[in-house]
C-alpha cells in the first residue's frame, strides 16, 4: 500500500444479544398495572408521597420498555448499533427487546428481483449492440451492506451496469466462422460469466446474486440492417461450406466404393465426370433430370 492511503476497514456481521420482546411485554403491563393501582389507592386515601413515587417509577419504567420493542419478520434482519459502534445483527423472528438507547436499522434479506434497463455497448469485434439483463440477489451479510458502502441498493444498480458492459465486451454478438463463445450462441455460458463477475463487484457490499441472465440482445439501430445482411450471408456461406464439405466426402465413398467392389473400371476422363455430375446433384439448389446417354462417353 502506498504511503498516505488508508484502507476501508471490512465490516462483519455478528449475532446481537437481544431479549425475547414477549418477557418484556409482560413487565410492561406489570409496570401499567401498578401506576394504575397508585391512582386508585391514592383516590382511596392512601400516603400521596409513597405512592406519588411508585407511580413515577412505574411510568419511567414503562416508557423505557415500550421504547425497546421492535418486530422482526421473517427474512428480515435488524442492525443493532450503540452510540455510532456496530453491535450485531438479530435475525430471530418475532418480537424482540434491546435498550432504547441502542440504534437499530431494519433490512431485508430477501431475494430482490432487478431487470435492467437496455444499455448500448460495444462487443468484441467493436459492433454497437443493445443489452439488457435481469439479476436475482440478495443481502448476505448485513454489516458490510450498511456500513461498507453508503447506499446498497443503489450500488447494485451501479455494478450490474458495470458487469454488463465487462462481459458484453469479452464476446462477439455472433460468430459462424470460428467455434467462439457468443453472446446470442452461448447464453448459458454468457449468464455464468456475468453472474461470477456480478458476484465479484457486490462482494465488497456483503451482496449475492444468485442469477443473472441476458433478457434483451440486439445490435444497435443504426447497425441492425447492415448486420443483419451480413448474417444472412455468413449464414449461406457456412451452409455452403458444410454442403460442400459433405459432397466431397460422398464423392470420394462413392468412388471408393466403386473401386472395392470392381464394379466399374474408371480412367481419369471417366472420373472426372462423375466426379462432376454427383457434385452437381449433392450441391444443386433444384431438382436434377438426368440425361441418358445412349452411346459412350467418347462419342
Amino acid at each position: 500500500m502506498s504511503e498516505g492511503k488508508i484502507a476501508m476497514v471490512r465490516s462483519h456481521e455478528m449475532p446481537a444479544s437481544t431479549f425475547n420482546g414477549y418477557l418484556f411485554l409482560l413487565l410492561w403491563l406489570g409496570s401499567i398495572t401498578i401506576g394504575v393501582w397508585r391512582i386508585f389507592a391514592a383516590s382511596q386515601g392512601g400516603p400521596i408521597l409513597w405512592g406519588g413515587v411508585v407511580f413515577i417509577l412505574s411510568i419511567v419504567v414503562a416508557v423505557l420498555i415500550i421504547a425497546g420493542f421492535f418486530m422482526i419478520q421473517p427474512n428480515q434482519a435488524v442492525v443493532i448499533t450503540l452510540f455510532g459502534s456496530y453491535r450485531g445483527t438479530e435475525r430471530t423472528q418475532g418480537l424482540r427487546w434491546i435498550w432504547p438507547w441502542m440504534g437499530r436499522k431494519k433490512l431485508s434479506v430477501r431475494a430482490h428481483n432487478i431487470h435492467s434497463e437496455r444499455i448500448k455497448i460495444n462487443d468484441k469485434r467493436g459492433n454497437p449492440i443493445d443489452v439488457a439483463c435481469n439479476v436475482v440477489w440478495r443481502v448476505a451479510d448485513t454489516a458490510q451492506a450498511v456500513f461498507d458502502v453508503d447506499d446498497y441498493k443503489q450500488f447494485v444498480n451501479i455494478q450490474i451496469e458495470a458487469g454488463l458492459r465487462t462481459v458484453g465486451a469479452r464476446h462477439p454478438y455472433d460468430d459462424f466462422e470460428q467455434d467462439e463463445t457468443t453472446l446470442r450462441g452461448s447464453p448459458d455460458v454468457v449468464n455464468q460469466e456475468l453472474r461470477e463477475e456480478l458476484n465479484e463487484r457486490l462482494q465488497v457490499a456483503g451482496l449475492v446474486v444468485d442469477e443473472a441472465g441476458l433478457t434483451h440482445l440486439a445490435y444497435a439501430s443504426e447497425i441492425a440492417g447492415a448486420m443483419l445482411r451480413r448474417q444472412q450471408a455468413e449464414a449461406v456461406i457456412a451452409a455452403r461450406a458444410k454442403l460442400v464439405m459433405g459432397a466431397v466426402s460422398m464423392v470420394q465413398m462413392a468412388l471408393d466404393k466403386l473401386s472395392e467392389e470392381d464394379v466399374v473400371h474408371l480412367d481419369d476422363e471417366r472420373r472426372a465426370a462423375m466426379v462432376s455430375n454427383l457434385m452437381v446433384v449433392l450441391c444443386g439448389e433444384r431438382d436434377v433430370n438426368p440425361v441418358v446417354n445412349a452411346g459412350t462417353l467418347y462419342q
